[in-house]
C-alpha cells in the first residue's frame, strides 16, 4: 500500500505522456481531458501518502518530475498547436509557447528549494496554468462562442506572457490545504471553493480561466489584509 501514491504519480505522468501524443495528432480535447485526469491524480497523490503516512524524497521528486511534463510541456505543446493549426496558417513566433515550459521548470526547481512554500506557494502552481489551457480546446469544442478570442494570437501570445511571469512570480498564494476545518482560519478557501462551484456552474468550461484569476486576486487580497 506504500507504493500507491508513488503509483498514482506515475499514472500521471503517464497521462502527460499520451496527452503530448494526442496533440501530436491534434486531438487538443483528448489532451485535455487528460490534464483534468492528472490534476485529480496529483491532488490524490498527496492525500494518499499522508493517509497512509508513506511520503518520500523520492516521492517529492517522481511528482515535480511528472509536473513538468503534464503540467509544463504538455499545455506549451497545446498552445503552440493552438498557434500553428489554425485556418489562417501558423502565427510567427509560436515556439514562443515553450517559454511556458521553461518557466514552469523554473517554478519547480523554486518549490523544491524554497522553505517558505510548505504551507502557501510563492508564484502560481503549474496545474493552474495546465488546467487553464485545457480549458481552451474544450471551450472551442462546447463553447463556441469564445473561439474568436482563444484563436487570435494576441490573446494567447499575452496569456503566455502573464503566465510566464506568474509561474515565478515572488507572490504568496494560498494553498488548498486544510489542517482542520473552522470558519475563522479557513475562510478564504472556503469563500473560494463556494465561488468557484458556482461559476463552474454556470459557465462550465469558461469559468476555469476566471477560477484562476479569482485564485490570485483573493491571494492577493488576503496578503494586503494581513500587512495591514
Amino acid at each position: 500500500m506504500k507504493h500507491l501514491p508513488n503509483a498514482m504519480t506515475c499514472c500521471h505522468l503517464l497521462c502527460g505522456c499520451v496527452g503530448i501524443v494526442r496533440v501530436f495528432e491534434h486531438d487538443l480535447s483528448a489532451a485535455a481531458y487528460l490534464i483534468f485526469l492528472a490534476a485529480l491524480l496529483d491532488f490524490g497523490d498527496g492525500f494518499v501518502a499522508r493517509l497512509l503516512n508513506a511520503q518520500s524524497a523520492i516521492g517529492k521528486e517522481l511528482d515535480s518530475l511528472a509536473d513538468m511534463v503534464t503540467f509544463g510541456v504538455l499545455p506549451a505543446c497545446m498552445l503552440f498547436d493552438l498557434l500553428e493549426s489554425n485556418e489562417f496558417g501558423p502565427y510567427p513566433m509560436a515556439f514562443l509557447s515553450f517559454s511556458i515550459a521553461v518557466f514552469s521548470a523554473l517554478r519547480l526547481a523554486k518549490f523544491n528549494t524554497d522553505p517558505r512554500q510548505t504551507d502557501s506557494f510563492i508564484g502560481l502552481p503549474t496545474p493552474a496554468n495546465a488546467l487553464v489551457v485545457a480549458s481552451f480546446p474544450l471551450m472551442l469544442a462546447f463553447q463556441p462562442q469564445y473561439a474568436g478570442l482563444i484563436r487570435n494570437p494576441y490573446s494567447l501570445y499575452g496569456y503566455i506572457a502573464l503566465m510566464s511571469f506568474l509561474l515565478v512570480a515572488e507572490i504568496p498564494l494560498f494553498a488548498l490545504k486544510f489542517k482542520t476545518f473552522g470558519w475563522r482560519e479557513n475562510r478564504v478557501k472556503f469563500v473560494f471553493l463556494g465561488l468557484s462551484a458556482l461559476l463552474l456552474l454556470f459557465l462550465q468550461f469558461a469559468a476555469v480561466p476566471i477560477v484562476v484569476g479569482l485564485y490570485v486576486l483573493l491571494s492577493l487580497a488576503t496578503n494586503q489584509m494581513e500587512r495591514r
